[in-house]
C-alpha cells in the first residue's frame, strides 16, 4: 500500500474545512437567526420563543433532526462498509452527497414568511432533517478515511491535527457570517435577510469546493485494498459497542459533548447579554488564535504524556473554564474585555485537546478492535461514535433553547414598538450545568484503557515487522 504524503493529509483536510463550515452555520447562526435574543433594526423572529413543557420549538426540531441523524449513521456506515466500487468504500458517498449538503444549508435560512409562522416551522423541520442526512453522507465516510491514510500513529497524529486545524478555521468562517452579512447590510443597504442569505449561499459555495477536493483528488485504493464487510448494519452496531474501550470512550465523549454544544451555541449571547460586549467576533478569533497554537503542543505531548492524560487535563480545563463564563460580568473590578479575553485562553487550550485527541482514540480502537476480531469496521466506529455525539447535540439544544428563555422580556419603547430583553439567568445556568458534564467526563475517561489497546496495536506492529524481516 502507498504511504500518505504530507500533500494528501493535507488535501484530506481541506475536506473537513468544507463540512465544519456548514456545520459551524448550523451550529452558531441558526438559533440566532430565527430566535435573537433582541429584536429591531430590522431583526425580527421567524418561530415562536413560547416553550412546550419546557422546551422551545426550535430546540424540539433540532433535536429531532440531531435523533434522525444519529439512526442514519449505522446505516450509512454499514452501507460504507459494505461499498464494493471501484473508487472505494468511501470516495462514492463523498462525491455525491457533498453538493446537496451545501444547498440544503442555505434552504434551512429560506423560510418562506417573513415574521413568526407555523410554516416556518415545518419548512425548518424538514430542512433539518434533510442537512443532517446529507451531512451524515458526507462525514462518515470521510472519517473513516483517517485510520485508512493514518497507518502509523505518527501519520494518525498529524492527521488528526490537521483536520483539527481545518475544523476550527472553518467553523470560525461560519462563526464570522453574522458579521459578515451585517457588514454587508450596512454598506448596501439591502434587505437584512437578504444579505443573510447572499452571504450564507457564498460560505456554502466555498464549502462545497472544499469537500469536493478530496473526493477527486485523493485515489482511495493506494491505500486501502481491504475487502467490503458483508454484515448487516445492526449486528456491525452491537459488535461496535460491544468493544468495551470504546464504550467507555464514547460514555465519556457524549457527557463532553453535551456540555461544549451548549457553550458554541450560547457564545454570542454569553458575550453580548453577560459582558454586554459587541466584539464577539474579536474574541472568537483570539480564542481561535489559541487554539491553533496549542495544536502542535498537542501533538507533540500525546507522544510523550498519552492520549488519555491529555483528555483529562481537556476536560478539566473546560470545566474551570465553564466555571469561569458562568460569572462573566458579575466582577465589576475586571473589565469585561479582559474577563472576555481571560475565558478564550480557559477555553481554547482545551479545544486544541479535544480537537485532536477523540479522533486518534477512536482510530486506535478501530484497529485493535480489526486485529482482534479480523472484522475491519473503521466507519461503523465513527459512526457510533458520531451517532453518540450527536445524541449528546440533541440534548444539549434541547436543554440551551428552554434556558434561553429562562431571564427573557420584553420592553416597550417610546414609540410604542416592543422589543425582546433578556437578563441572562439562564445563559448562566447552562454555564453551571455544562461545568458539571465536563467533571463528569473527566471521572469516565480515567476507566478507558489506552494500555491494553496500544499493547495490541504495538504487538501486531512487531509481528508483522517480524514476518517482513
Amino acid at each position: 500500500m502507498k504511504q500518505v504524503s504530507l500533500g494528501t493529509k493535507w488535501i484530506f483536510a481541506i475536506g473537513q474545512l468544507g463540512w465544519s463550515l456548514l456545520s459551524g452555520i448550523i451550529a452558531n447562526l441558526l438559533v440566532n437567526f430565527y430566535l435573537p435574543d433582541s429584536t429591531g433594526d430590522g431583526v425580527i423572529t421567524f418561530v415562536t420563543s413560547a416553550t412546550f413543557i419546557g422546551l422551545t420549538v426550535i430546540g424540539i426540531i433540532t433535536a429531532c433532526g440531531r435523533i434522525v441523524d444519529a439512526v442514519t449513521d449505522p446505516l450509512i456506515a454499514n452501507m460504507s462498509d459494505n461499498c464494493a466500487s471501484p473508487l472505494g468504500k468511501r470516495i462514492p458517498f463523498m462525491r455525491y452527497s457533498a453538493f446537496p449538503f451545501a444547498a440544503v444549508t442555505v434552504l434551512i435560512f429560506c423560510c418562506p414568511v417573513r415574521g413568526e409562522s407555523t410554516l416556518n416551522i415545518v419548512w425548518l423541520a424538514v430542512t433539518m432533517v434533510a442537512f443532517y442526512i446529507c451531512m451524515t453522507a458526507y462525514c462518515t465516510p470521510y472519517t473513516a478515511l483517517i485510520p485508512v491514510l493514518g497507518k502509523s500513529q505518527k501519520d494518525r497524529m498529524d492527521i488528526s491535527t490537521y483536520i483539527a486545524l481545518t475544523y476550527i478555521l472553518g467553523t470560525g468562517i461560519a462563526f464570522g457570517g453574522k458579521m459578515i452579512w451585517e457588514a454587508v447590510y450596512a454598506s448596501t443597504g439591502l434587505d437584512y435577510y437578504v444579505c443573510a442569505r447572499l452571504t450564507l449561499t457564498v460560505l456554502a459555495l466555498i464549502a462545497l469546493v472544499c469537500m469536493l477536493l478530496p473526493a477527486f483528488l485523493i485515489n482511495e485504493k493506494d491505500f486501502d485494498d481491504t475487502p467490503p464487510v458483508k454484515e448487516n448494519a445492526f449486528k456491525s452496531l452491537l459488535e461496535t459497542f460491544a468493544n468495551e474501550h470504546f464504550r467507555v470512550f464514547v460514555l465519556s465523549d457524549i457527557i463532553y459533548w453535551i456540555g461544549i454544544t451548549m457553550f458554541n451555541t450560547g457564545f454570542i449571547y454569553y458575550v453580548e447579554v453577560l459582558l454586554k460586549l459587541d466584539n464577539y467576533m474579536v474574541l472568537f478569533i483570539f480564542m481561535t488564535f489559541v487554539t491553533f497554537v496549542c495544536y502542535p503542543i498537542v501533538n507533540l505531548l500525546s507522544r510523550k504524556a498519552g492520549k488519555k492524560s491529555l483528555l483529562i487535563w481537556g476536560f478539566g480545563l473546560f470545566a474551570v473554564a465553564f466555571l469561569v463564563s458562568a460569572f462573566a460580568g458579575m466582577l465589576p473590578f475586571i473589565p469585561n474585555l479582559i474577563y472576555g479575553f481571560v475565558i478564550c485562553v480557559l477555553v481554547g487550550v482545551p479545544l486544541s485537546v479535544l480537537g485532536v485527541i477523540p479522533q486518534a482514540i477512536v482510530a486506535d480502537i478501530a484497529e485493535s478492535d480489526c486485529i482482534e476480531t479480523g472484522q475491519n469496521r473503521d466507519a461503523m466506529f465513527y459512526a457510533a461514535r458520531t451517532f453518540a455525539f450527536k445524541m449528546g447535540q440533541s440534548i444539549a439544544m434541547i436543554i440551551f433553547t428552554s434556558l434561553a428563555v429562562v431571564g427573557q422580556y420584553t420592553e416597550t419603547t417610546e414609540t410604542g414598538e416592543t422589543l425582546i430583553r433578556n437578563t441572562g439567568a439562564g445563559y448562566r445556568i447552562s454555564l453551571i450545568i455544562a461545568m458539571v458534564l465536563c467533571i463528569a467526563a473527566m471521572i469516565i475517561i480515567k476507566f478507558y484503557r489506552e494500555d491494553t489497546v496500544m499493547g495490541i496495536i504495538n504487538k501486531d506492529h512487531e509481528r508483522r515487522e517480524k514476518q517482513d524481516d
